[in-house]
Formats: C-alpha cells, structure tokens, sequence
C-alpha cells in the first residue's frame, strides 16, 4: 500500500499555510468580528445572510468531524465489548473447572475422614487463600495418593489462571466504561453543532431563505463549471495519449501498451460495482453514524459501496484515507475517494466528468454533485482504494 500523500492545489495561504475555503471564512468573520467589538451597538446587530451561510456550513463541516469520531469511537466501543465478553466467557469457563477441582479435593477429605488420615489439611487446602503457599509450609503434597497430587496440581493451576483472567476482565470492563464515555461525548457533540445549525436557520425570515437558496445556486454553478473543466481537461488527456498511441502502431506495426493495463481493466471491473451500488443509495437520507441500508454518512457510504465490489474499507474517513493508492487530481478516475478539508471529515465516491456521489450533510440526501462544491481548496486528496 502507497503511503498517503496529500494533494496540494493552489489556494489561500497565510504564512505558506493552505487554509481551506471554511477556514478562510473563519478568520475573515474574527477580523469583523474584532473591528467591530468596540463599536456602540447597532439597531441592526444580525449577521448578514452571506454570514449565516459561512456559520451553517462551518457547523456542518464540524459535526461531521464530531460524526467520524462518533464512528471511530463507536467502533472501538464494538470492539471492547467483544474482548470483555470472551474475557466473561473464560472466567464463568474456568470456574467452572475451578468448581469440578474443588469438589474433587473434597472427596479426598472426606475419604481421608472416613479413614482417619488427615482430613484437616486438606479442609484447611479448600479455604486457603493461596493453596501453593500452604503447600509450601506443609508436608500435605507427601501423603497424597498420585491421583490426588494430579488433582491439586489442577486446582492450583486452574485458580491461578481464573485469578488472572478476573483482572483482565476488570481492566477490560473499566476500559469499555471510558470508551462508552467518550461516544456518549462524541454523540452529544454532533447533536450540539446541528442544534445550533438548524436554530441559525429557523430564525431567518422567508426572503433571508430565498437570498440563502440564491447563494447556494451560485455556487453550485460554479462547481459545474469547475467540474466540467476537469471533464475538458481529462479527454484532452486522452485524446493526447489515443494519438500518440496510434502515431505509434503507424510506425512500428505495434500497439503501444503499458504495464497497467490489466490492472487498470481489474479496478475499472471493481469499480463499476462500487459505482453501481453508490447510484442505487441516490435520494436516501443523510444520517450520521449509519451505514446503511435506508440512511448514511459518508464514509458508510463510501465503505458499503466499495465492500460490493470485495474490498473492505475502514469505516471512518481517517482510515479510508491511508487505504490504496494516493493519485493527483488530475489523475482522478471513476471509482476513486475524493477527501475534504484539511480534517479530512468527507469523502464520495468519484463517478466521472468531476462529479461524484456522497451524502453530504444532515438533512441532506445522498446525491451526485461536483466535487468542487465547496470550492477547489477544500479538496484534500484523491486515493484509488483498490
């Protein structure tokens, strides 16, 4: 697997820094925010549209990111909770046998009673806190028939192990209670930021909504236009490549091949499944933390697309990332992940013609869209994942 590299196009900088469109935004609302505070109170003190837009979108891209903690954290918690079971299992497991060697070495007591031999130390082995120590201190092991020793050695063998095996089931069980701990966190983390999303939006008036949908047009006008340039710029690209092949079989008789092409022929063939699975989830809701099959956020989007066609991604977006191949945009094929912003909190699934498919936010839909929907800055990497 290549290491993951991240693609760089131009955009804002600030001291040789790429800010993403979001983060631009961010600091430009600080310096207004900064001019102003000093000034005497305004009759009109309410953001402007352009302002409440740039705050929606900067608390979306936030609960996303709170989103693919909540799917790591929530992973992890599954995780923990399987070991702390099988830890659970074994204990109930040894005890059992620890139980079975109890009753054993009380038989030999009570055998011992009946023949008058030294039914005490044995009763006293049963209660002592650490059976090997009283052996130790005792000559008990040199009266005991061989059967009997086989049947002590059991027993302190098996309370050793159930000792041990209790401790980690306590470690293991304190850990999961941190865990559930933190995914509470994370949840309540996400259900904070859209809250406080949806009350900016509640609160504008019908012509504020109408200005809002405006904006977003034109923006979405813009992406179509940057989409259709990479489109343009990628069949020049091949054209180019088709011609130069051909100059080549007019010259020597031969086709000019590369390496690459049965394994590109193999992830055509494995992302066409992707691509057909991510078309059928079109107009299904956006809902964080599902991964199907009636709702998804995007990474689960994105990792039940690609599990049709045989590859297991990881489920969060931080891990997709670093599966497969990195590729420079201008590379992008159908199939590949496209990331966003420098948290790398998004993803879709590449289709062509610089569209792809995602489920974009809550109260969305899974859609096709331009990839350059947020603008050119905020995309952070391309990665081919098989």
């Amino acid at each position: 697997m290549a290491s993951h590299r991240k693609w760089s196009p131009t955009g804002t900088r600030i001291a040789g820094i790429r800010t993403p469109a979001l983060a631009t935004a961010a600091l430009t609302s600080v310096a207004l925010l900064s001019q102003t505070a000093n000034a005497a109170p305004s009759a009109d003190s309410k953001p402007s549209i352009e302002e409440v837009e740039k705050k929606v979108d900067d608390l979306y891209h936030q609960a996303e990111a709170a989103t693919e903690k909540y799917n790591a954290t929530r992973e992890k918690t599954a995780q923990q909770r399987k070991r702390v079971d099988s830890l659970l299992d074994d204990v109930a497991q040894r005890t059992e046998k620890l139980n079975t060697a109890r009753d054993e070495l009380g038989s030999f007591a009570a055998a011992q009673y009946r023949t008058g031999a030294s039914a005490p130390d044995t009763a006293t082995l049963l209660l002592a806190d650490n059976p090997q120590d009283y052996f130790d201190q005792t000559q008990l092991m040199s009266r005991l028939t061989s059967r009997q020793k086989v049947a002590v050695d059991d027993y302190i063998t098996e309370q050793a192990a159930t000792t041990k095996k209790r401790a980690e089931a306590s470690q293991s069980l304190q850990t999961l209670t941190t865990t559930q701990s933190a995914l509470r966190t994370s949840k309540a983390d996400v259900q904070r930021k859209l809250a406080e999303a949806r009350d900016l939006l509640s609160k504008l008036t019908a012509d504020e909504k109408a200005r809002l949908a405006a904006i977003e047009k034109k923006r979405q006008e813009a992406a179509d236009r940057k989409a259709a340039e990479l489109a343009q710029q990628q069949a020049a690209a091949e054209k180019k490549a088709q011609e130069a092949a051909a100059r080549q079989q007019t010259t020597t008789g031969t086709t000019a091949t590369t390496g690459s092409s049965a394994t590109d022929s193999s992830y055509t063939a494995k992302a066409d499944k992707a691509l057909a699975f991510a078309r059928a989830q079109v107009g299904k809701p956006y809902v964080w933390g599902a991964t199907g099959p009636g709702s998804y956020d995007c990474s689960g989007l994105t990792q039940a697309a690609w599990k049709t066609a045989g590859v297991d991604l990881p489920r969060t977006t931080w891990d997709q990332v670093n599966v497969g191949t990195t590729v420079p945009l201008s590379d992008i094929k159908p199939g590949d992940l496209v990331f966003f912003y420098d948290d790398i909190s998004h993803v879709g699934l590449y289709v062509g013609n610089g569209m792809m498919i995602h489920a974009p936010k809550p109260g969305a839909y899974v859609r096709e869209e331009s990839i350059f929907y947020g603008g050119e800055s905020i995309i952070h990497s391309v990665v081919r994942p098989a």
